[in-house]
């Protein structure tokens, strides 16, 4: 007698597998008892949560992309190096504002005086003895300086680092659409799971009533007793696929929370909402590929990168020139408090670097080669998202098409299992054309389930390849 594998349901995020195939059933079906068949097994099974039971709550899709953007860990981390990108470009500005110095000092010594050779006439330079008498010493001082001008090195540092800043803004904002998107893909998974767990509830109850319905056929012996002991078979199979699936569920839940940086338990629903169509899905490349070349943070990201090394080579040769400087200080010394001396003094300073064993010249080799690997990056990333608008616009399209099909075949599965159950009660199907139909319907469920997913999916990453659903800049 030919037997039929059950069909296994399975909502991973990536796809949802149905398999289906022909060869032997592993378990052994039990015995027939037609004197006292056993009673037919609720819907609600051990380890399943029963329908009455489910949470009332239901969350949308809105709701977990709030969560995400207040309180993901990898956006704030995000956001705080952004902030530390904008506090160094803050530091790098410092050199060229006015600097202003004070110092105070106070000195208890001994006054014994010893004169450097050379530095005093030789008739001043008569020992008077040493003593252990000590007296007091106050100096106080100001000081004012300001950088004129050294050929752009400070100004161009700062200048570099305000292009990284902003650059790291701009990677700020493209973690935070690389986040947006795992949340829209892992609430779509959570609901294609949860669509799973109706389908696989549906195969139960229909193969429930295939098993009272048989129970009848064998105990007035219309049916042989191996009809019984496959619909048992397949009824158990029923009850391991929707436990599997409800754990299946609650996982993708779970990873939806890690995904929105939410932290509590699954105890809720996901809504029953699909990404809505998008107004560019159907156009061509070109039109799409320049809005994401205007929206797409992350290659703003690298153009303000390679604007912040072409800035700091710049920078790195002004270290061929001098730098000028002024400073004025004055001064408050004395040997008492209320006795004290003050002086002013203001200086003007000219450094020059004239060699420094090849430093500069390294420094500013460095720096062309890092804008070259900048400029790479940038050039690889258009790239790379002329690929992701392809292969987003396409995949829209063949969802879109998959979708139909998939309902098409769902009405034809759900005729098929029809006119199999008149059959088998009429006595001229068998429960192998029965058991069949079932498959083929409860498969054509989990398709359109799968093309649904599919779907949406592909339009959160045409979002994410356009660049849009972002918070202004």
């Amino acid at each position: 007698m030919t037997t039929r594998r059950p069909i296994l349901l399975s909502a991973s995020p990536v796809a949802l597998v149905v398999l289906l195939a022909a060869g032997a059933v592993a378990a052994e079906p039990p015995a027939p008892q037609p004197s006292s068949p056993p009673p037919a097994q609720p819907s609600a099974t051990a380890g399943s949560v029963p329908a009455a039971a489910r949470p009332a709550r239901v969350i949308a899709l809105a709701e977990f992309l709030r969560a995400a953007r207040e309180r993901q860990p990898q956006f704030m981390q995000a956001r705080a190096v952004a902030e530390a990108a904008g506090a160094r470009a803050d530091e790098a500005r410092a050199p060229l504002l006015p600097q202003l110095y004070a110092s105070a000092s106070y000195q208890r010594g001994t006054e014994n005086f010893v004169a450097r050779p050379g530095a005093l006439p030789s008739t001043t330079r008569v020992a008077t003895g040493t003593s252990w008498a000590s007296a007091n010493y106050w100096t106080s001082g100001v000081t004012l300086s300001q950088l004129l001008w050294d050929f752009g090195q400070t100004s161009g540092r700062w200048a570099a680092a305000r292009a990284t800043a902003q650059s790291q803004r701009s990677s700020e904002r493209a973690t935070l659409a690389q986040i947006l998107q795992n949340v829209r893909t892992g609430y779509f998974a959570a609901r294609a799971g949860r669509d799973l767990v109706g389908v696989s509830r549906e195969n139960l109850a229909n193969q429930e009533a295939h098993l009272r319905q048989i129970e009848g056929f064998v105990r007035i012996g219309t049916r042989p007793e191996v009809d019984l002991a496959q619909a048992r078979t397949d009824h158990a199979n029923a009850e391991v696929q929707l436990i599997q699936q409800e754990n299946t569920y609650e996982t993708a839940k779970a990873q939806l929370n890690l995904a929105s940086g939410i932290e509590g338990s699954t105890d809720y629903e996901v809504s029953d909402e699909v990404l809505a169509p998008i107004d560019v899905e159907d156009r061509l490349i070109e039109p799409l590929l320049a809005e994401a070349t205007r929206n797409r943070p992350d290659l703003a990201a690298l153009e303000e990168a390679r604007r912040a090394q072409e800035l700091l080579v710049r920078s790195v040769r002004g270290a061929y020139g001098p730098s000028f400087g002024v400073s004025l200080g004055v001064t408050d010394a004395g040997p008492a408090f209320d006795s004290t001396v003050w002086n002013w003094s203001a200086t003007a300073t000219v450094s020059w670097n004239i060699f420094q064993g090849g430093l500069t010249r390294a420094q500013e080799r460095e720096a062309r080669a890092n804008l070259a690997s900048a400029e790479a990056q940038r050039l690889s990333l258009s790239q790379q998202i002329r690929l992701d608008l392809e292969q987003a616009r396409l995949s829209v399209r063949a969802s879109k098409a998959s979708l139909g099909a998939a309902a098409e075949a769902l009405v034809n599965g759900r005729e098929r299992l029809r006119l199999a159950e008149g059959r088998y009660q009429a006595g001229v199907g068998s429960a192998i054309e029965l058991g069949d139909a079932q498959v083929a319907l409860t498969a054509a469920a989990a398709q359109r389930v799968q093309a649904e997913y599919n779907l949406s999916t592909s339009r959160a990453q045409l979002l994410r390849a356009l660049g849009r659903d972002l918070p202004e800049s």
